[in-house]
Protein backbone atom coordinates (compact mmCIF):
# COMPACT_ATOMS: atom_id res chain seq x y z
CA UNK A 1 0.00 0.00 0.00
CA UNK A 2 1.43 3.33 -1.05
CA UNK A 3 1.33 6.34 1.22
CA UNK A 4 0.49 9.57 -0.47
CA UNK A 5 3.17 12.24 0.03
CA UNK A 6 1.82 15.77 0.45
CA UNK A 7 3.08 18.06 -2.28
CA UNK A 8 4.83 20.98 -0.52
CA UNK A 9 4.06 23.20 -3.52
CA UNK A 10 0.34 22.57 -3.61
CA UNK A 11 -1.39 25.96 -3.76
CA UNK A 12 -3.72 25.36 -0.82
CA UNK A 13 -0.73 24.54 1.43
CA UNK A 14 0.98 27.92 0.86
CA UNK A 15 0.94 30.51 3.64
CA UNK A 16 1.47 33.29 1.08
CA UNK A 17 -1.67 32.21 -0.79
CA UNK A 18 -3.82 32.08 2.34
CA UNK A 19 -2.55 35.50 3.43
CA UNK A 20 -3.14 37.06 0.00
CA UNK A 21 -6.69 35.73 -0.23
CA UNK A 22 -7.47 36.75 3.37
CA UNK A 23 -6.03 40.22 2.75
CA UNK A 24 -8.29 40.78 -0.26
CA UNK A 25 -11.32 39.39 1.57
CA UNK A 26 -10.83 41.44 4.73
CA UNK A 27 -10.12 44.65 2.80
CA UNK A 28 -13.30 43.94 0.86
CA UNK A 29 -15.19 43.94 4.17
CA UNK A 30 -13.64 47.27 5.19
CA UNK A 31 -14.22 49.05 1.85
CA UNK A 32 -17.99 49.65 2.15
CA UNK A 33 -17.59 50.67 5.79
CA UNK A 34 -14.90 53.24 4.98
CA UNK A 35 -16.44 54.68 1.80
CA UNK A 36 -19.10 56.75 3.63
CA UNK A 37 -16.27 58.25 5.67
CA UNK A 38 -14.38 59.14 2.49
CA UNK A 39 -11.42 56.96 3.45
CA UNK A 40 -9.42 54.24 1.76
CA UNK A 41 -8.00 51.50 3.96
CA UNK A 42 -4.45 52.97 3.97
CA UNK A 43 -5.92 56.37 4.91
CA UNK A 44 -7.90 54.68 7.69
CA UNK A 45 -4.67 53.23 9.08
CA UNK A 46 -3.14 56.73 9.16
CA UNK A 47 -6.21 58.06 10.95
CA UNK A 48 -6.10 55.18 13.46
CA UNK A 49 -2.50 56.07 14.27
CA UNK A 50 -3.39 59.75 14.68
CA UNK A 51 -6.51 59.06 16.76
CA UNK A 52 -4.19 57.13 19.05
CA UNK A 53 -1.53 59.79 19.54
CA UNK A 54 -1.73 62.98 17.48
CA UNK A 55 0.32 64.96 16.75
CA UNK A 56 2.84 62.62 15.14
CA UNK A 57 5.85 63.05 12.92
CA UNK A 58 5.68 61.57 9.43
CA UNK A 59 8.41 59.15 10.49
CA UNK A 60 6.38 58.03 13.53
CA UNK A 61 3.30 57.45 11.38
CA UNK A 62 5.37 55.51 8.82
CA UNK A 63 6.72 53.30 11.61
CA UNK A 64 3.30 52.84 13.21
CA UNK A 65 1.58 51.69 10.02
CA UNK A 66 4.72 50.18 8.48
CA UNK A 67 4.78 52.17 5.25
CA UNK A 68 7.73 53.98 3.78
CA UNK A 69 7.66 57.78 3.58
CA UNK A 70 7.29 57.99 -0.23
CA UNK A 71 4.18 55.80 0.02
CA UNK A 72 2.84 57.73 3.00
CA UNK A 73 3.25 61.22 1.49
CA UNK A 74 0.39 60.97 -1.04
CA UNK A 75 -1.89 59.54 1.66
CA UNK A 76 -1.16 62.52 3.89
CA UNK A 77 -1.73 64.98 1.04
CA UNK A 78 -5.14 63.44 0.31
CA UNK A 79 -6.13 63.48 3.98
CA UNK A 80 -5.08 67.11 4.18
CA UNK A 81 -7.07 67.96 1.03
CA UNK A 82 -10.08 66.26 2.65
CA UNK A 83 -9.68 68.54 5.66
CA UNK A 84 -8.94 65.73 8.13
CA UNK A 85 -5.31 66.50 8.97
CA UNK A 86 -2.93 69.43 9.02
CA UNK A 87 0.75 69.16 8.05
CA UNK A 88 2.95 71.64 9.90
CA UNK A 89 6.68 72.13 10.20
CA UNK A 90 8.11 70.94 13.49
CA UNK A 91 9.00 74.07 15.47
CA UNK A 92 12.01 72.20 16.93
CA UNK A 93 13.33 71.13 13.52
CA UNK A 94 11.93 72.84 10.42
CA UNK A 95 13.06 69.92 8.23
CA UNK A 96 10.44 67.64 9.81
CA UNK A 97 6.68 67.62 9.31
CA UNK A 98 4.28 67.11 12.19
CA UNK A 99 0.84 65.76 11.39
CA UNK A 100 -2.14 66.76 13.51
CA UNK A 101 -5.87 66.18 13.28
CA UNK A 102 -8.22 68.97 12.30
CA UNK A 103 -11.55 69.31 14.14
CA UNK A 104 -13.14 67.32 11.28
CA UNK A 105 -10.48 64.62 11.69
CA UNK A 106 -11.17 64.43 15.41
CA UNK A 107 -14.94 64.28 14.79
CA UNK A 108 -14.56 61.45 12.24
CA UNK A 109 -13.34 59.20 15.06
CA UNK A 110 -16.86 58.93 16.44
CA UNK A 111 -18.11 57.50 13.14
CA UNK A 112 -15.10 55.16 12.96
CA UNK A 113 -15.84 53.68 16.37
CA UNK A 114 -18.52 51.48 14.75
CA UNK A 115 -16.09 49.90 12.29
CA UNK A 116 -14.41 47.21 14.46
CA UNK A 117 -17.72 45.71 15.58
CA UNK A 118 -19.09 45.85 12.03
CA UNK A 119 -16.00 44.05 10.72
CA UNK A 120 -16.32 41.31 13.35
CA UNK A 121 -20.02 40.92 12.56
CA UNK A 122 -19.48 40.79 8.78
CA UNK A 123 -16.63 38.30 9.02
CA UNK A 124 -18.75 35.96 11.11
CA UNK A 125 -15.71 34.82 13.07
CA UNK A 126 -15.57 35.07 16.84
CA UNK A 127 -13.70 37.96 18.42
CA UNK A 128 -11.38 35.57 20.28
CA UNK A 129 -10.41 33.88 16.97
CA UNK A 130 -9.76 37.25 15.33
CA UNK A 131 -7.64 38.39 18.27
CA UNK A 132 -5.65 35.15 18.11
CA UNK A 133 -5.20 35.60 14.34
CA UNK A 134 -4.00 39.17 14.88
CA UNK A 135 -1.50 37.98 17.49
CA UNK A 136 -0.16 35.23 15.21
CA UNK A 137 0.12 37.64 12.27
CA UNK A 138 1.91 40.14 14.48
CA UNK A 139 4.46 37.47 15.39
CA UNK A 140 4.85 36.55 11.72
CA UNK A 141 5.40 40.21 10.79
CA UNK A 142 7.99 40.67 13.54
CA UNK A 143 9.82 37.53 12.44
CA UNK A 144 9.76 38.65 8.79
CA UNK A 145 11.13 42.08 9.72
CA UNK A 146 13.87 40.48 11.81
CA UNK A 147 14.87 38.31 8.89
CA UNK A 148 15.16 41.43 6.74
CA UNK A 149 12.81 40.07 4.13
CA UNK A 150 9.96 42.54 4.32
CA UNK A 151 9.80 44.98 1.45
CA UNK A 152 6.81 47.29 1.64
CA UNK A 153 6.02 48.15 -1.92
CA UNK A 154 3.32 50.59 -0.98
CA UNK A 155 -0.35 50.40 -0.40
CA UNK A 156 -2.81 51.08 -3.14
CA UNK A 157 -5.38 53.73 -2.56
Amino acid sequence: METEVEDPLRLDRQVCFALAVANRAVLGVYRPLLEPMGLTHPQYLVMLALWGEAPMSVKAIAEAIQLDSPTLSPLLKRLEAAGLIRRDRDHRDERNLVINLTPDGVALRQQAEAIPAAVVQRLGVGLADLEELRDVLTRVNVAARRSGTTGEQGARE
